[in-house]
């Protein structure tokens, strides 16, 4: 493993450490990505079991639930005849809420994948780390849903 000091980032690209040998993010760096990333952080550092199956199972619970709404209101739509080939409005509606729903449901099996490796590998730096990505993932769905939920929604009943 390369180990390189420097101010200024003066250290040569060759010098650096690879992806897989640098560890973690630095604090300043995973503090900036949000309080949720830092506590799910925290839980994972702590290697407390319990309190990562539990967070993992509600987020599978409201994700999973999301999904059922999703489908659920889409079904609804297209029975009173507001499917996507209706409007342009209703195209990008069924195109955006249901590109972030497939989205959803690659986390969800994502998240299902991680959990079988905590249970088999326990909490190894490598599983940590995916962990971690996992978690950007997630909340980068978060902040594309209040995105969406403002665009496609709010201003849609504002028209």
């Amino acid at each position: 493993m390369n180990v390189a000091v420097a101010v200024d980032d003066e250290v040569r690209y060759e010098a650096r450490p690879s992806a897989s040998e640098a560890g973690p993010a630095t604090k300043r760096i995973v503090v900036g990505y949000g309080f949720w990333i830092f506590l799910l952080s925290d839980i994972i550092g702590s290697r407390r079991h319990a309190v990562t199956y539990l967070a993992a199972l509600i987020t599978f619970v409201l994700g999973a639930s999301f999904l059922a709404l999703e489908v659920r209101e889409f079904a609804g739509m297209i029975a009173i005849g507001a499917g996507p080939q209706r409007s342009a409005f209703l195209s990008a509606f069924f195109m955006l809420v249901g590109c972030h729903g497939l989205h959803v449901t690659a986390g969800l099996v994502w998240l299902a994948v991680m959990m079988a490796q905590v249970a088999i590998k326990g909490f190894r730096a490598t599983v940590e780390r995916r962990l971690l990505c996992f978690s950007l993932f997630w909340h980068a769905l978060d902040i594309v849903w209040v995105w969406l939920f403002t665009v496609v929604y709010l201003m849609g009943v504002l028209s």
